[in-house]
């Protein structure tokens, strides 16, 4: 079985670090597992995109990242006539347009796509003209397109709903966004260098950008830490300069740090007290599962119908409403930083490993070409 994973760069991003992992876990298994890269450019080429090979459009380069989307759509046709996959692999909501493209453009040489749906799909946070739209191009993924992954439970629901498809069409497969040995790693280093007294230590990990709401944590630190608590930032992208500039207006600059991308932000965690999400709409993040398996207390958003269930309905963390300034602040202000059920943090992590998940995704894969071989013949 052959499986062609695209994307658009190496750039930092949850479901590109997912993919990434699952093509090198595939090809572990000897699976035919091609990728195909929009640009080569992006931090995650030096870590998690190490040493795997890949396809690469020619003239690709920086000067295509303004348009990457319809850059791919012109280009991954080819490739697809040419490597002749027996599944596409869509990795996350943004590239349904690029899948859904290529049914239109290869017609009946498309193979079957299996979609993983990789954000919330409600979309409560933007108004409803735009989500009427939304929602008829949902209703167009889900004629088109032919199977779905939900990350957790209560996804199965929320696509049957949202993409109007039958239930044999929909897998819930846990996101993988962990392995056995990274558990156990965070497990082993959980609690090092705390010492004596000293303030809380908070922790954000993710892009900045304006899904995330960085700049409503901010606020909500601002009212609701104590004077020797911090925040750690960890991540990078356009609105870095804005929310050092809001830290520097919040009076908060001697106690939010900046930190940047960093490589594996999963193996700093266990340095830190509480998690902190902020974020308008998600799927099941990834770094909620991180700091599950880190044993850390998680203060978040709502931003998902998979969220309480993560949570195990308020066990292993705080939920607020999305946007809600106040009530992200006395969540920050209760915060305690051993509040956290060790055993059942430790049981909800396990259930996403990349080990797991690699094989149910195989297994999905051999059914959608049995079925597409049986309609042939």
């Amino acid at each position: 079985m052959r499986v062609l994973t695209f994307l658009h760069s190496f750039e930092p991003g949850g479901v590109e670090r997912i993919a990434l992992r699952l093509v090198r876990q595939w090809r572990v298994h000897d699976v035919d597992a091609p990728l195909f890269m929009g640009r080569t450019e992006g931090d995650m080429a030096g870590d998690v995109g190490a040493d795997l090979d890949f396809i690469v459009p020619p003239k690709a380069g920086p000067h295509r990242a303004k348009m990457e989307t319809l850059w791919m759509i012109r280009t991954l046709p080819r490739v697809v006539r040419r490597v002749r996959p027996d599944v596409l692999f869509c990795s996350g909501n943004t590239y349904a347009v690029v899948a859904v493209a290529l049914k239109f453009l290869l017609g009946r040489d498309c193979p079957p796509v299996l979609v993983k749906v990789s954000n919330d799909l409600d979309r409560q946070d933007q108004p409803r003209w735009f989500r009427f739209f939304y929602r008829l191009w949902l209703k167009t993924q889900g004629r088109h397109l032919d199977h779905f992954i939900g990350m957790e439970t209560p996804m199965a629901e929320e696509i049957a709903e949202s993409l109007c498809v039958s239930a044999d069409r929909i897998t819930i497969i846990p996101d993988p966004a962990l392995s056995k040995p990274l558990i156990e790693r965070l497990r082993a280093a959980r609690g090092r260098g705390r010492g004596e007294g000293g303030g809380r230590r908070f922790v954000c990990v993710g892009r900045l950008t304006a899904q995330k709401n960085i700049a409503l944590m901010l606020r909500a630190f601002g009212r609701g830490a104590r004077d020797d608590d911090t925040l750690t930032v960890i991540g990078d992208g356009f609105e870095r300069a804005n929310l050092e500039g809001l830290a520097r207006d919040l009076g908060l600059e001697g106690r939010v740090r900046f930190r940047g991308y960093v490589p594996e932000p999963a193996t700093l965690l266990p340095e830190f007290d509480v998690l902190l999400l902020s974020s308008n709409y998600e799927g099941v993040p990834a770094v909620v599962l991180e700091a599950l398996a880190a044993g850390l207390p998680i203060v978040a958003t709502d931003c998902s119908r998979s969220m309480p269930t993560l949570l195990g309905h308020g066990a292993m963390g705080d939920l607020v409403p999305v946007g809600d300034e106040q009530a992200l602040a006395e969540a920050i202000a209760r915060a305690r930083p051993s509040f956290q059920d060790q055993d059942l943090s430790l049981a909800q992590a396990q259930r996403f490993t990349i080990e797991d998940a690699a094989e149910a995704y195989l297994r999905v894969m051999s059914r959608l070409c049995r079925q597409r071989n049986s309609d042939a013949r």
